[in-house]
């Protein structure tokens, strides 16, 4: 007769990445996953944000079979549904960006979109 087994399952909060970096060290590789969100504080004028990071470490084996499954997951999403581009609105934005190089002038797209 097989033993019953409790099981309690904590899922986390959905978490939308606007960045993400990748470190690694000799035994695994640290997937940093960022979400930045811009913050109104009326006794301020300079701009705030909120930062929240997801990390997810993995061991080098493991990296590779989860960039093979990316890979598979992109080429089937492609053939289902076009080829992914990038926002016509983010390459208006880093455009500016390249034009206002170099001013005085603040950068019209923050720092952390590329």
């Amino acid at each position: 007769m097989a033993e019953q087994v409790n099981l309690n399952i904590m899922e986390g909060d959905a978490f939308f990445a606007h960045e993400a970096s990748i470190n690694y060290n000799p035994t695994q590789l640290i997937l940093d996953f960022k979400c930045i969100t811009p913050r109104t504080d009326p006794r301020s004028k300079k701009p705030n944000f909120q930062l929240k990071h997801n990390v997810i470490m993995l061991d080098p084996w493991h990296a590779k079979a989860l960039l093979s499954l990316l890979t598979d997951v992109i080429k089937r999403y492609e053939k289902d549904f076009g080829k992914i581009k990038k926002p016509k609105a983010l390459e208006k934005a880093e455009k500016l960006r390249k034009e206002n190089s170099g001013k005085k002038e603040p950068d019209v797209v923050p720092n952390y979109m590329g």
